[in-house]
């Protein structure tokens, strides 16, 4: 057989992998694996040589050959195609440029025979592995004595590289005096138990700092081929859902089998992207990247076994037999999960993170790029000046409903032009881009900060506007002076916006709108925008909405408010025989659908964002409570229980800001798809209300006490953040409609 090209070589054109590259790559590798007529059999020693023949067993040799970027796509890939040739060991020995910490011939021999194929070599921390069960290994003469578990391959191995006490790499080859006994895992063929009394063939120093760390990078790669089980699993199930056909129609149609299939999408994406970013940070050798790779391996521990769990609840009996594919993904997300300490060590790595250290203790801050970190810098220091003392006390001391806006701080923050930070410039804006906006987001809410403009409806009416419109209601949301609210909801028309009644009837220049809107928050702004009727008999009915900007002193219109259960106010608005000028339409008659979900969609991406950067920081707040409180008499910093709540909200909260910062690549890069945003907006609003369920877990019934009562906790923020949640999960298109979005849209689902 005639082998392609190696991999490497078209990756090897520029002196340091990017991520053009590293998608070329992954493509590459899928392809290759998924040509293999048996995949049971990718252990055998004749395919290892293929797999050196594609330069598989030479990733991370070199700069050029790539980083742990590399490592866990290529490890993303094996767990897809139900590959256990030993790859991550290969790359680990890589990783660790051995020939930096050694010139022994033996060493750069194996090393050429690795990358040859012609050794197959499995690493093991022995007892440096929080798995008591890895087994010991010690050094006795020139003699390595260890007994060994969890080896994987150790049928075909040639070599074992193995860490003892010092801490010291011992390499031996197999042989007489190393002995394998095969330990079924889940029911299979999978790990083995190896007992070793043989001369070593080389000994290489390590510091036991480097050993740690190579640990968190093995973890990360055993992370990642789960996450590439549980992919592949699951785009089968989606698959499947679409085929398999009871009661006269696709499972994939039914709600409950599509609302299923979205969470576990939402939370694979989440998987993904901290997985990503925690090897983008080794690579670029930032300092927090053993934080960021355990809110990676927190995040897959705590879901990617319920995500497997649900998938297999999907297939049905079909998932359990062991002819499918089904049955080996689950066990190796299981595997991949619990393998170096599973969710208990990295959970506590975070919580000493935000607990052990005092002091102004923060999620770890993004590079945001030159002009996202110069943005940073200048919000902050105008923030200092002009949001502190005084001006921001008497602020703190207003109820909830009182501090939802401040004219005069938006009139200051409108003199910055911030509030056209990504505006396009002949509209006034300054351009930027989704960075340097979440720049500002950050600091605005670090800060907590007012809100100020009008994004959405600026957005709206600088894509769909006329030249006329622009210049009249653009400049002063520009100079922080308009405020607008959005009428949409009606009493039988939520979610199902195509329902809407209120009606608009073109009279000469004007048109006549009659209706009601109920659950309209901010209903005390200038205007109101405005989905209205103008063809009752449209079909579909979402052809006949049309869209208007109404100033809210027009004659008619009658205003109901109701306090809401967050504190705030909404209110029901009733409009009879109001008379707006023909002028205020915004896109033609009749593309009210299209000028509506555009901004929906726009909406959803901004507030996904927005929610967690408000749980980011009320946790921060949470954790700098904690530091200092005691419970019965001891500090409730050192409370295992605590300890667990924390570390696991930490990586909850890491995965909804990677979701945000997701969204802001695709921002940058022209895309909005509104199944994305729908993903943020889902997973944020129901963070929120994790986050603060957990913190009154945490803190008790005192929890409880709301501002300004006496004894309140964080001046009672948590228990109105509790109540605010609610309108995330439920505002905007509820969650449930949202995960429709997700499984049509997204998964290509059937309606």
């Amino acid at each position: 057989m005639v082998e392609p090209k190696p991999i490497w070589t078209v990756l090897m054109l520029r002196e340091l992998p990017s991520d053009e590259d590293r998608q070329i790559l992954q493509e590459a590798v899928r392809g290759f694996l998924g040509s293999m007529s048996d995949k049971s059999a990718l252990t055998d020693a004749q395919l290892w040589k293929r797999l050196a023949a594609q330069a598989l067993t030479q990733i991370a040799a070199s700069p050029a050959e790539g980083g742990l970027r590399e490592i866990v796509l290529v490890q993303q890939e094996a767990g897809h195609a139900a590959c256990r040739a030993p790859l991550a060991d290969a790359a680990l020995i890589n990783l660790m440029q051995l020939p930096t910490r050694s010139d022994a011939p033996a060493l750069r021999a194996l090393l050429d025979d690795l990358h040859a194929g012609d050794a197959v070599v499995a690493l093991s921390l022995a007892g440096f592995d929080p798995d008591g069960a890895a087994g010991w290994a010690k050094l006795e003469g020139d003699s390595l004595i260890a007994e060994l578990g969890f080896v994987e391959s150790a049928d075909i191995v040639t070599h074992l590289a193995v860490f003892a006490p010092g801490p010291v790499l011992v390499i031996v080859k197999t042989g007489e005096g190393v002995n394998a006994e095969p330990t079924p895992v889940m029911g299979k063929a999978g790990w083995w138990r190896v007992r070793i009394n043989k001369a070593f063939l080389v000994t290489v120093p390590f510091t036991e700092a480097a050993v740690r760390d190579l640990l968190a990078i093995a973890a990360l790669g055993e992370t990642a081929r789960a996450f590439g089980a549980a992919q592949r699993a699951f785009e089968q199930v989606v698959a499947y859902a679409g085929e398999r056909r009871q009661f006269g129609q696709p499972i994939g149609r039914f709600q409950a089998i599509q609302h299923k299939l979205a969470n576990c999408h939402i939370a694979l994406r989440a998987i993904q992207l901290t997985i990503a970013n925690a090897a983008a940070q080794y690579d670029l050798e930032a300092a927090p990247w053993r934080w960021f790779a355990a809110a990676a391996m927190a995040t897959a521990a705590s879901s990617l076994r319920q995500v497997s769990l649900e998938i297999h609840h999907a297939f049905g009996a079909i998932g359990y037999s062991e002819e499918h594919e089904a049955p080996h993904h689950f066990r190796q997300v299981h595997v991949g999960v619990l393998r170096h300490g599973g969710q208990r060590r990295p959970v506590e790595q975070l919580a000493s993170h935000f607990l052990d250290h005092d002091g102004d203790v923060r999620f770890p801050e993004y590079d945001l790029g030159p002009a996202g970190n110069a943005v940073r810098r200048q919000v902050r220091a105008w923030l200092d000046a002009h949001w502190t003392g005084e001006r921001r006390a008497r602020h703190e001391q207003l109820s909830f409903a009182e501090r939802e806006y401040d004219r005069e701080f938006a009139r200051a923050l409108g003199a910055t032009g911030w509030i056209g930070l990504n505006w396009p410039k002949r509209f006034g804006g300054q351009e930027r881009g989704a960075f340097e906006q979440l720049a500002f987001m950050e600091e605005m809410e670090r800060a907590e900060a007012p809100r100020a403009g009008a994004p959405v409806q600026a957005a709206m009416l600088q894509v769909y506007g006329t030249s006329e419109q622009q210049q009249r209601y653009l400049p002063e949301i520009l100079r922080g002076e308009a405020i607008y609210g959005m009428g949409y909801s009606e009493p039988q028309a939520g979610s199902d916006l195509a329902s809407l009644k209120t009606r608009a009837v073109r009279d000469g220049d004007h048109y006549v709108i009659n209706g009601q809107k109920i659950w309209t928050t901010t209903y005390w702004g200038e205007y109101m925008l405005l989905a209205t009727r103008t063809d009752p008999d449209a079909s579909p009915p979402h052809a006949g909405i049309t869209m208007f900007i109404v100033p809210m002193t027009t004659p008619g219109i009658t205003i109901r408010p109701s306090e809401t259960m967050y504190g705030g106010t909404f209110a029901n608005i009733f409009y009879d025989n109001v008379q707006v000028p023909a002028e205020n339409r915004v896109g033609a008659d009749g593309d009210g659908w299209k000028v509506l979900t555009g901004a929906l969609a726009t909406e959803r991406g901004f507030i996904g964002g927005g929610i967690v950067l408000k749980v980011a920081h009320m946790f921060e707040l949470l954790c700098e409570h904690i530091r200092t409180a005691e419970r019965h008499g001891s500090p409730m910093r050192y409370d295992p229980l605590v300890r667990a709540r924390i570390g696991t909200l930490a990586a909850e909260i890491e995965a909804g800001r990677r979701m945000m910062v997701y969204c802001a690549e695709q921002v940058d890069k022209g895309e909005t798809p509104p199944d994305e945003a729908a993903v943020s907006k889902v997973y944020s609003g129901e963070l929120m209300e994790r986050f603060c369920e957990s913190a009154l877990d945490l803190l008790g019934p005192e929890a409880l006490l709301s501002e300004h009562s006496p004894g309140a906790i964080l001046r009672g923020r948590i228990e109105q953040m509790l109540r605010h949640s609610l309108m995330w999960v439920i505002s905007i298109g509820t969650n449930e409609i949202q995960r429709s979005l997700i499984a049509q849209r997204g998964l290509g689902l059937p309606r």
